[in-house]
């Protein structure tokens, strides 16, 4: 791009703590191709933070518009491309709105949470001819790449099974129980929030669309019912006063961006973000077991548990040559330190990591072909959250990157993929059953082959 390029005219819709990423990008290193020129929110005191934050970094105040005016701020100030940053089951209305309105589209992940909004989202983007770019900032974390390159190099042959587990702390896990994403028609669960991240990177690894879902699971840790079981009686109805005390409260006062988010703006809209993980009302799962069945003819085993005392993820990935095993450990324990505060996402955190010298965090890859010695991979980390994965995939992002040597770069057809395992668990969940892709009514195909697709 030179001097005289116009640079691209960029709008964020949903001013929480996940915008900060796309605000900071926007204002400092892609500047240069990226202009921000407008955000909107439900709630001006969200939008009053950004504001204030910009201004004091003497960078220019985007236009602010109320979040029901989405079209009227694409038109008037000539939007290329919006961001969406708001809960998960306002996804699709949004995204759809914004095409519509002729803004192509950046949303957060997941691509949204049901069959419905996957219809939806297919219908504007064929009605508009824009498109819509999911983020799945995994990929494109070092480890993950690694992995992916051993698969594609053909070391292990081609991918029989996938064993995958992923483990969410009583820090990182137990914050999806206090706020919205604990109400299943909010977030469909963390098989659709949290676990669509995993469910592609497996897409992704290897190669392959998923086809059969089955799912088991249940809320076996938090919530009023399991906290009476263990004697955990008496809970304060939110964590704001009780964080210095209570292990698994949150409290909104210590945190000054969290503070200035979410409990100064509660007075308008009511959202509380600091509830008691064990409240009643939950009412989505903490223990996820799933299995799936992929159109190249490998099988998953996944399984999630939400209230572990480490944070990280294994994965094995059995090949008609070998294997490859990935041993990810962000976060060795979760200690309550003198003052009570906690980093709430050790993944996103390059120094949020503990290390007990038992389990001490970091990554792992070791390959072995068959009747050979074990081999350990290197992988080399670069700066930023997820070992340097967020800084790559915000330059792809910004410079409309659709494919690399790993391809990395997620189309409207991987979210579409991630969502849909996410999308049969929960329906299996609900029947008992196995469910095949092909019967979501999803309105396309996620994969090219046709039997059992």
């Amino acid at each position: 791009m030179t001097d005289s390029t116009p640079r691209e005219r960029y709008g964020i819709i949903g001013l929480g703590n996940r915008a900060k990423m796309y605000v900071d990008a926007l204002v400092g290193p892609h500047a240069g191709t990226a202009e921000l020129v407008a955000w909107a929110d439900s709630n001006a005191v969200r939008i009053d933070y950004y504001e204030r934050e910009l201004a004091a970094a003497g960078h220019p105040v985007p236009a602010r518009y109320p979040a029901d005016t989405l079209e009227e701020m694409i038109r008037a100030e000539r939007i290329d491309r919006i961001i969406v940053t708001t809960p998960d089951y306002t996804h699709a209305d949004l995204v759809a709105r914004a095409l519509t309105a002729g803004a192509d589209v950046v949303v957060e992940k997941p691509l949204t949470i049901d069959a419905a909004g996957v219809q939806q989202i297919r219908a504007a983007i064929e009605a508009s001819g824009k498109n819509v770019l999911t983020t799945f900032n995994y990929r494109y974390s070092p480890r993950n790449s690694a992995l992916k390159r051993v698969i594609a190099s053909g070391q292990i042959g081609a991918v029989t099974s996938v064993h995958f587990e992923w483990a969410l702390d009583t820090v990182h896990g137990a914050d999806y129980f206090r706020r919205w994403h604990r109400n299943k028609e909010n977030s469909g669960g963390l098989l659709i929030h949290k676990a669509s991240h995993h469910f592609d990177l497996v897409n992704w690894w290897i190669a392959a669309a998923p086809v059969r879902v089955f799912a088991s699971g249940a809320l076996r840790f938090y919530g009023a019912d399991n906290a009476a079981d263990r004697g955990l009686t008496d809970r304060p109805e939110r964590g704001t006063g009780h964080g210095r005390t209570d292990p698994f409260a949150l409290d909104l006062g210590l945190d000054a961006r969290l503070k200035a988010l979410y409990l100064d703006a509660e007075h308008l809209d009511g959202y509380l973000r600091d509830r008691d993980v064990f409240d009643p009302g939950i009412t989505i799962e903490d223990n996820l077991a799933v299995l799936v069945d992929y159109d190249s003819g490998a099988t998953m085993s996944y399984s999630l548990n939400a209230h572990s005392p480490w944070e990280g993820y294994r994965v094995v990935v059995n090949g008609t040559q070998g294997r490859a095993e990935l041993d990810v450990v962000e976060r060795g324990a979760t200690l309550v330190g003198e003052d009570g505060s906690v980093i709430l996402d050790p993944s996103a955190q390059p120094d949020g990591n503990t290390n007990d010298g038992v389990r001490p965090s970091g990554d792992r890859l070791i390959v072995q072909r068959h009747w050979q010695r074990a081999v350990e991979v290197p992988i080399e980390n670069g700066s930023g959250g997820h070992g340097g994965g967020d800084d790559q995939m915000l330059a792809d992002i910004f410079a409309r990157t659709t494919e690399d040597e790993l391809d990395r770069p997620a189309d409207f057809q991987g979210g579409v993929r991630a969502v849909s395992v996410g999308i049969a668990g929960n329906r299996s969940l609900a029947t008992d059953a196995p469910v095949r892709i092909r019967d979501l009514n999803l309105g396309m195909p996620v994969t090219k082959a046709t039997a059992g697709a």
